[in-house]
């Protein structure tokens, strides 16, 4: 046997445990989650701790990302968990725990608005708001930072027209376009937190999309 094909067999052995390897690795993740989620149903506090701990940051930042307040979303953050956890023996897995925490997060920043609308009072737009508990804004998501003063001035001048104009968009199409373009949600996973279909999806992001470009026209 030459020295090759010592090397060529281990390769053809590896290709053949790759994909058996990726369905143990698929089939791991669900069953993790199922347990997490059995644990939080018991009522385990240290399971609620790290569901908190894990979701908090990203469920703020989507909750700022909608209402453009730090108190706004920062409550709506809390309520957003009280609310899963008075919910969780509720949940049946028909989608995965972080989409069903996104749409009670989404649920709950629909009701304050309506709650406002109700009392004809808008919420002051705060364009300097921190996203976070750092001074990391909506621009830092959309684009690279630079060590270039004058271009993280730009990129400062950017992020406020870009976040007043997202604002100016329509709510269901404003939730659709973070959602993919920000969040990175597929089409199904949009779909199960928004309780669409795809198709109204598509054609959401597509027309969130137009009308955020016509605000940002002669803008950037």
């Amino acid at each position: 046997m030459s020295y090759v094909e010592p090397m060529a067999l281990r390769q053809l052995e590896l290709e053949q445990a790759a994909p058996a390897a990726a369905v143990e690795s698929c089939e791991l993740r669900p069953r993790a989650e199922a347990q997490f989620i059995e644990r939080l149903k018991r009522g385990e506090a240290t399971a609620f701790e790290q569901l908190v701990a894990e979701r908090s940051g990203e469920i703020y930042g989507l909750l700022f990302r909608l209402t453009e307040n730090t108190e706004e979303a920062r409550d709506l953050t809390q309520e957003t968990f009280l609310r899963a956890f008075q919910s969780i023996n509720r949940f049946r897995g028909e989608a995965d725990l972080r989409t069903w925490i996104y749409r009670i997060a989404i649920n709950q920043a629909r009701n304050r608005w309506r709650w406002w609308r109700r009392r004809r009072r808008d919420t002051t737009i705060s364009l300097d708001a921190p996203h976070g508990d750092s001074s990391q804004t909506l621009m830092s998501t959309l684009a690279e930072s630079s060590d270039n003063p004058e271009q993280q001035t730009l990129a400062h001048e950017r992020e406020v027209v870009l976040r007043s104009a997202l604002q100016r968009v329509g709510r269901a199409y404003r939730e659709t376009v973070i959602l993919r373009d920000i969040e990175g949600f597929t089409y199904e996973e949009i779909a199960e937190t928004l309780g669409i279909n795809v198709g109204t999806v598509k054609s959401r992001l597509a027309r969130g999309r137009q009308e955020l470009r016509q605000k940002l026209e002669g803008s950037l």
